[in-house]
């Protein structure tokens, strides 16, 4: 089955047909999936209109999308463009993973090829701040003001409970329970956990809910942080704060695992769907220990 109709000098011209039609429909029913988390949805979206198109010119219907259709539109990918850098291996790999999701939706798993989809990539360790380094930053939020009072317990909960930047500006009021001491969080896809509320984190909130967060707010608010017009946070205001709020979870996780937790525990606290995804910290681990031994042990 073919995408395009010949026009009348026998040409094959971009008209969409029904088969188009139904790709475009099989990546709307993926896309509108309650598993995907809105900035998956967000980034798949742009992958998939991409290979569509791609799909379109090379007159293939999705059907019909095997182990070679992949290989060619990986090489195609892979293909330097005028005035565009080429493609790093995390984005390519990240493009052909949205494909072989929708492929698993609308085709089956058994109709997902293999190898196209596997790239080498480096990978990459998380930069996580030592210790020092973290209580240095969170001493750079000092200060009486609202705002000040409100950024340290911010920071004080992402690192303490190993929160992403849009978990901890989602959470509300009643997600925080101070009899227990514990967090009620949504993470990616929806998928809800319950993680510890450590002292300083538990201090620094009530500080900021007795004293700050009643000259914030505005009117009626749900939410737990909010923002100098009264508002919801959003996570561009943590990055402005903090270049890369995200290495405080990384310090989470790893420091962690170097005061003996184990790795179960920190994929449930991290709400890590998998845990190779987890495992990645033990290499941090692994690595600054080798460092301190190196420096200090006699027979190094």
């Amino acid at each position: 089955m073919r995408w395009w109709r010949p026009d009348s000098a026998g040409r094959a011209t971009n008209t969409p047909n029904s088969c188009s039609m139904e790709t475009r429909a099989s990546i709307e029913r993926f896309l509108q999936s309650p598993h995907l988390a809105t900035n998956t949805q967000r980034s798949y979206r742009a992958d998939l209109e991409e290979f569509e198109r791609w799909l379109h010119e090379n007159n293939t219907p999705l059907e019909d999308v095997d182990a070679r259709t992949l290989a060619d539109y990986t090489r195609h990918l892979g293909r330097p463009r005028p005035g565009r850098d080429r493609l790093a291996p995390g984005t390519l790999a990240r493009k052909l993973a949205a494909i072989r999701s929708l492929l698993r939706s609308a085709l089956g798993t058994a109709r997902v090829p293999d190898l196209p989809l596997q790239t080498r990539q480096r990978k990459r360790l998380p930069n996580a701040p030592k210790v020092a380094e973290v209580e240095q930053l969170l001493a750079h939020f000092s200060g009486d003001d609202p705002l000040a009072v409100r950024n340290r317990a911010l920071f004080e909960l992402v690192y303490s409970a190993g929160l992403r930047a849009h978990e901890v500006v989602a959470l509300r009021l009643v997600d925080v329970d101070f009899e227990q001491r514990t967090l009620h969080v949504f993470g990616k896809g929806s998928k809800e956990r319950v993680v510890p509320l450590g002292d300083e984190a538990h201090a620094y909130i009530e500080r900021y809910l007795e004293r700050s967060r009643p000259e914030l707010a505005r009117g009626p608010e749900r939410v737990l942080f909010l923002s100098h017009r009264g508002r919801r946070l959003d996570t561009s205001t943590l990055r402005r704060l903090v270049a890369n709020p995200h290495r405080l979870r990384h310090a989470f996780a790893t420091h962690l695992l170097e005061g003996g937790a184990d790795l179960r525990t920190i994929q449930e606290l991290l709400g890590h769907a998998s845990l190779s995804t987890t495992q990645t910290y033990s290499h941090v681990d692994s690595r600054r220990l080798k460092r301190v031994y190196d420096l200090a042990h006699p027979r190094a």
